[in-house]
């Protein structure tokens, strides 16, 4: 089965409008992504960021009727707007997702592997990932530097905090490299749900807690721990500095990602209060800073 895409350059003020029209239409779904390259890097916390010139993507059924429906939308949309169609042939998308997926190696103990591979070093701590899962697969700099600092500095602590856990992919690896016990905190519950199944593939599920931030801080609101780890934007880490640093124990070590290099001083400022803090470490255009609590 194939399918049709209706593609329409659009400016933001429009976005709600012509999203309804298309799903009015018989949409699927219906997808934005940034028509002009503009950057938005620092959303607040629980808002969605939306580009000024979008390109709206909405996925129909190919039944046969293309003209029609590309004539009915241009008719009401008029000629602001251009309206383009493609014809989408099915796949096995997970499948070709997959296979352009690799093991990869962090640091010297440390080995993230999809579940259709064999791992290519048995004897290695290998992290198992099921990709159709995936809100973290280590392929991003941000990732990449968290579980090279994790295969590097665990050796002898017990707690691990991951606020912003996506995947689950540094607390599941925390576990594996000898962490006993660790708390993963995400405000998307898809993202919680990841991080459990990925915590089972990896039979770890004994050692790794989701929550909800509004449950976490009712359950955990007093607990600490030897490292908290915050792989998010650097806005939020910004406003979360007296958060994270109330859950790091005296003594204990503050890992941050999801810093540009232009932004890393700013960062490092918000937790100079608590945390003796270390150069940065950089990968591409990306930063891991690295504290101790005070």
């Amino acid at each position: 089965m194939s399918w049709l895409q209706i593609i329409i350059n659009i400016n933001r003020t429009s976005l709600e409008v012509i999203e309804q029209l298309l799903l009015d239409a018989g949409a699927l779904t219906v997808t934005y992504t940034d028509a002009a390259d503009q950057p938005i890097l620092e959303p607040g916390v629980d808002q969605v960021p939306v580009w000024d010139e979008l390109i709206l993507t909405g996925l129909f059924e190919n039944n046969g009727q293309q003209d029609k429906l590309v004539n009915d939308l241009r008719k009401q949309l008029g000629s602001r707007f251009e309206v383009r169609a493609e014809i989408l042939e099915e796949q096995d998308w997970t499948r070709a997702w997959m296979d352009h997926y690799d093991a990869m190696q962090f640091g010297d103990r440390l080995w993230v592997v999809p579940l259709h591979m064999e791992p290519p070093e048995p004897e290695a701590v290998n992290l198992r990932l099921d990709p159709g899962l995936a809100f973290g697969t280590g392929t991003h700099p941000t990732t990449s530097l968290c579980l090279k600092w994790l295969d590097k500095n665990i050796h002898d602590q017990q707690t691990l905090l991951d606020y912003g856990c996506g995947s689950g992919i540094l607390a599941i690896a925390a576990c594996l490299l000898g962490i006993a016990n660790t708390d993963g905190v995400d405000i998307d519950p898809q993202a919680l749900t990841a991080t459990e199944n990925n915590a089972a593939i990896n039979a770890v599920s004994d050692q790794v807690s989701t929550w909800l931030p509004e449950d976490y801080q009712r359950e955990h609101g007093d607990s600490q721990y030897d490292i908290v780890v915050a792989n998010i934007l650097s806005g939020p880490l910004a406003e979360l500095a007296p958060t994270l640093a109330k859950h790091c124990r005296t003594g204990g070590e503050i890992v941050l990602s999801g810093v540009l290099r232009e932004q890393a001083q700013d960062v490092i400022d918000a937790y100079r209060a608590y945390f003796e803090m270390d150069e940065p470490v950089f990968e591409e255009d990306w930063t891991l800073l690295h504290g101790l609590k005070t």
